[in-house]
């Protein structure tokens, strides 16, 4: 195999571990399925060490996670009951910005 061959297998190799996740890491889908429930507090033990886990390599949802851990905390703040249409309406945005970014790598870090 020539060396740019093995540079594109192993970049290759990585993106499909970010998309796919690994066996012990949820992937960007799966924690974009479970982060609400994360962040609430309703996921299992082995759910929870795999979205944590994702969340300290994947830059782009560690900022998702961060961004609803910052509006869940200013909702608290407020001390009035969520609107749940608003919540409804908020939790549609984030998955249609999610669908529109699509699953990827994200080379820039750590969150």
């Amino acid at each position: 195999m020539s060396r740019l061959t093995t540079t594109m297998t192993t970049r290759l190799t990585t993106a499909m571990m970010w998309l796919m996740g690994r066996g012990d890491e949820a992937s960007c889908a799966e924690v974009a399925r479970h982060l609400q429930s994360y962040l609430d507090g309703h996921t299992d033990a082995t759910q929870v060490r795999r979205i944590e886990k994702h969340l300290e390599h994947c830059r782009r949802c560690g900022l998702e996670a961060r961004t609803y851990r910052e509006i869940k905390g200013a909702l608290s703040r407020r001390g009035a009951p969520v609107d749940p249409a608003a919540a409804a309406r908020l939790t549609a945005f984030g998955q249609s910005l999610l669908a529109a970014g699509g699953d990827r790598p994200d080379d820039e870090g750590p969150a």
